[in-house]
């Protein structure tokens, strides 16, 4: 330990000397309780510390995120806890998550979207149609001026936006192939340039 890191230990050792002589003479008729209640709050503070050290690994395990290698070459998505893969990526430079759906043919944004994105779907034509679990929706073409993954920059990308209800953007077919390869397998979707 350095001069600093001494002096402020002993300083802290002083102060919780200080602090708990003020306690255990404050509460001398009930030591035993002072003394539980003492070491409880002793236990919540080395739990927060502990929580605080390992946070980066428990967030990683709470709430996984994509993962890029090697300047866009290759990305990792982490299975989602309600067992599809999301992955996050800017759409007219705004950051949209999009579901992978490997049985959608194509990119559908929901209007909530498309809206951030700068598609007004007020202005859209629902003339097309596509089926989906929940029956068929109509949809729009559009055409992003850019897709971003990874640092990858496409422009003028073909795209529909949903005419019905969506939980979510769907990130489809027409996007995955765009890959040299999509593998799956042990929780994770690797997508290599």
């Amino acid at each position: 330990m350095s001069g600093d890191q001494t002096a402020s230990f002993i300083y802290l050792v002083l102060l919780g000397t200080v602090i708990g002589s003020y306690v255990l003479v404050a509460n001398r008729n009930n030591i035993g309780r002072s003394l539980r209640h003492g070491m409880l709050w002793v236990l919540i503070f080395f739990g927060v510390v502990v929580a605080y050290g390992l946070w980066d690994d428990i967030r990683g395990t709470v709430i996984p995120r994509q993962s890029v290698f090697e300047e866009g070459a290759r990305i990792e998505v982490p299975l989602g806890r309600d067992g599809h893969y999301h992955m996050v990526l800017r759409v007219n430079d705004v950051p949209i998550e999009f579901v992978v759906d490997t049985g959608a043919t194509e990119i559908a944004l929901t209007q909530q979207d498309a809206a951030r994105a700068g598609i007004d779907p007020g202005e859209l034509a629902f003339v097309g149609s596509a089926s989906t679990a929940n029956g068929t929706v109509s949809t729009a073409r559009v055409r992003l001026d850019t897709l971003e993954l990874g640092g990858v920059v496409e422009r003028n990308v073909p795209a529909v936006v949903s005419g019905g209800e969506m939980d979510g953007s769907l990130l489809g077919m027409s996007y995955l192939n765009r890959f040299a390869e999509v593998s799956f397998g042990g929780g994770r979707m690797i997508l290599t340039r």
